[in-house]
């Protein structure tokens, strides 16, 4: 595997923050780590990109243990020195990085190209808005062209347009590296994330793909709206406790198993004569998926 973490235990002074946990990365993945907070998100982060020790356990890098070369990082609230132009802090960040002195002006146009900010490139940084420092910190973290990239809380201060920004980036970056972000925001996690890892008071309680989450814990529903009345061709075709009826031509069927064919439905019963006004299928999100593995 990629990245291997093994019984990762940290603890702060009589608080365990992180219980034992064993998980690993794929390599060309996008993991996506949820958890409510006082999770342990940021702990694993930290640990992860070097940042912390861990009281106990470990993490291999492709068998190495010291892998900070490979990882950029970019935290939930990026910090920089406002009197810089984003030229200069890269320049900065390029050789705390050990960038080879010779690359480093390319990396940093290149950096800089990717998240948007040539034209601003020798502007100083005090007067960027809050989504231009952000795809700035994200140009440092991509720099030195790290093979795995970790990213804490990277849209959650971001409004609507910033986030999408944000993340058509990642989905970009996903071709070029291995990404792993934390997040409260489940439906931006959604649209990039390839595996889930979710954490609850420092255990993992959910470890695999997006797809196995929501087939384990989403359901399927569907909303029928008829001209007649359908409660006793209903009952023929679905069991009585997942129907609820708003009225005689207006029902939902909740908790539709997956091995369930609604287009099946639907065709008996537009040929025992019905007349369908609507017919709708509902999937559970990743919020739905999340809130029934949180509160197991």
């Amino acid at each position: 595997m990629f990245v291997q973490v093994s019984q990762l235990e940290k603890r702060f002074n009589d608080h365990q923050a992180i219980k034992g946990i064993t998980f690993h990365i794929k390599k060309g993945c996008c993991t996506a780590l949820l958890g409510p907070n006082g999770a342990g998100k940021t702990t694993t982060l930290h640990m992860l990109a070097g940042l912390l020790s861990p009281t106990k356990g470990s993490i291999s890098y492709n068998g190495e243990k010291d892998y900070r070369k490979h990882i950029g990082f970019m935290p939930q609230h990026p910090t920089f020195f406002n009197w810089m132009t984003p030229v200069e802090f890269l320049y900065f960040a390029g050789k705390l990085s050990a960038v080879p002195k010779q690359l480093l002006k390319e990396y940093i146009n290149n950096s800089l190209s990717f998240v948007g900010l040539t034209e601003v490139k020798n502007r100083k940084i005090g007067g960027f808005s809050g989504g231009m420092k952000q795809r700035l910190g994200l140009a440092q973290a991509i720099l030195h062209q790290p093979e795995l990239l970790i990213l804490d809380e990277p849209v959650s201060a971001l409004d609507p347009t910033g986030r999408r920004e944000v993340l058509v980036l990642m989905e970009k970056l996903k071709e070029r590296m291995t990404i792993l972000f934390s997040t409260h925001v489940l439906h931006d996690a959604e649209q990039v994330c390839d595996e889930v890892l979710m954490l609850k008071e420092g255990e993992i309680k959910w470890d695999g793909s997006l797809i196995d989450l929501k087939k384990a814990f989403s359901h399927t529903a569907v909303h029928i709206e008829t001209t007649e009345p359908i409660k006793d061709e209903l009952d023929k075709l679905v069991k009585s406790d997942t129907i609820h009826f708003m009225t005689d031509t207006n029902v939902t069927i909740l908790e539709i198993a997956p091995s369930f064919q609604t287009n099946d439905l639907l065709t008996t019963l537009i040929k025992k004569g019905h007349t369908i006004q609507k017919f709708e299928v509902k999937e559970d999100s990743l919020e739905d998926a999340y809130m029934k593995v949180i509160n197991l």
